[in-house]
């Protein structure tokens, strides 16, 4: 794991994220190279990972349950990502076998040497990664595969345009960007950094969009960050927010303030999304983070020991005592 430690450090102790390595498409075209078919493709991840978390929110939003199959994988052991049968997980990967998941990137490229990552979106009739970036995973799985749904999951026919409105386009893709640099990745840039300037360089930068997005919930007054409905905006903060008090906080050292109890629209936002179970998310949310939140802190404590300081004593966190609060009376839409 050294090696691949080292190539996510710059020289003054800034943690850098290395690009997705695996970017074909799913495409509705029929002619297509990866065409969009009920049982083709599989989805490999784990539900800890938050990058992996948006594409099992989005397959369980779209109702693709039937229609693109899920492997689980444990935890991150020596060699990466592994079939363990922990927390649920598969003990062997359901097509070749495999232990790791380094052995499925090594399948379609021998001696690959790159970050092997979650989610992996694999074509099971030409045995072959497809693509392996969560953001283009999850706008094939809400563009590419509506002609195999009923109407009334399509996105054309979802209130003002689903989740990714053509209306909405550029404020969303421009909110993601600044999320994604301050916030979702923001997080692990305070949390790995390895020296103290690298760590307060980017702690202040993520307190202010957390303040920034307060923000804007408090300022349109509207569940969502762009309205009544959830959009991919929605979906790519939750997977950081949902995780936040219970990892980033206590284990990350983001710990300048805390949603529960600085970010009160924030907070409101957060809890609507799990607990609904309505029509507007079919209960996606609650059912891809409830059987894992638990394990959030322990495994950010096990990842920042092996990154940052692999000589220390593993101690995990405990709490909070209530993982996610339940919404009070006037609080539900």
């Amino acid at each position: 794991m050294a090696a691949v430690h080292k190539l996510e450090y710059s020289k003054d102790g800034h943690f850098v994220r290395p690009a997705s390595t695996f970017r074909n498409f799913v495409s509705k075209d029929p002619n297509s190279q990866f065409p969009a078919e009920k049982g083709r493709y599989a989805l490999y991840l784990s539900p800890g990972c938050p990058w992996a978390h948006r594409t099992l929110i989005v397959r369980a939003l779209k109702h693709l349950e039937d229609i693109i199959d899920l492997y689980v994988l444990g935890n991150m052991g020596s060699k990466g990502w592994e079939f363990n049968g922990l927390y649920g997980s598969l003990t062997e990967d359901p097509i070749h076998g495999f232990k790791t998941l380094r052995e499925l990137y090594e399948l379609v490229d021998p001696g690959y040497s790159g970050r092997v990552t979650v989610p992996v979106l694999w074509d099971k009739k030409t045995d072959t990664l497809v693509n392996n970036e969560s953001s283009e995973i999850i706008r094939m799985f809400y563009s590419e595969f509506d002609d195999l749904l009923p109407p009334e999951h399509r996105e054309v026919n979802k209130p003002a345009g689903g989740l990714y409105p053509a209306e909405m386009r550029g404020s969303i893709d421009e909110m993601n960007e600044w999320v994604y640099n301050t916030v979702n990745n923001g997080v692990y840039k305070t949390g790995f950094a390895s020296s103290q300037e690298a760590y307060e360089k980017n702690l202040y930068p993520l307190f202010e969009s957390l303040d920034r997005l307060e923000g804007i919930l408090a300022e349109h007054g509207k569940p969502f960050l762009f309205g009544d409905y959830v959009t991919e905006a929605d979906v790519r903060l939750y997977t950081t927010i949902v995780r936040f008090d219970v990892g980033y906080h206590p284990v990350f050292l983001c710990n300048l303030k805390s949603i529960r109890h600085d970010y009160p629209k924030l907070h409101l936002w957060l809890r609507r999304l799990y607990w609904d179970q309505s029509e507007r998310t079919f209960g996606a949310f609650y059912k891809t983070t409830r059987p894992w939140i638990a394990g959030y802190g322990p495994g950010y404590a096990s990842a920042r020991q092996r990154i940052v300081m692999p000589e220390s004593v593993l101690i995990t966190p405990k709490g909070p005592a209530v993982l996610i609060e339940e919404l009070r009376e006037g609080e539900k839409l």
